[in-house]
């Protein structure tokens, strides 16, 4: 089991939290995903380590940004 957490801009409603979902759960191996939309805190976790330019990428195809 592995957990990552990356720093997302530009969500500001609950809608924006479902699409961010949506997108970093459908790559391979994610069992969950959590967004805090007060903070912009996502947190996935998946049965292995997942490559950041998956979830970079899933994030970009959902509108929004991850942050360094």
């Amino acid at each position: 089991m592995a957990t990552s957490t990356y720093t997302v801009t530009g969500m500001t409603c609950g809608h924006c939290v479902g699409s961010v979902q949506k997108e970093i759960g459908k790559l391979d191996g994610v069992t969950s995903v959590d967004v805090d939309l007060a903070t912009g805190l996502v947190t996935v976790e998946s049965g292995a380590a997942l490559a950041d330019a998956d979830v970079v990428a899933a994030v970009d195809e959902a509108g929004y940004e991850v942050t360094v």
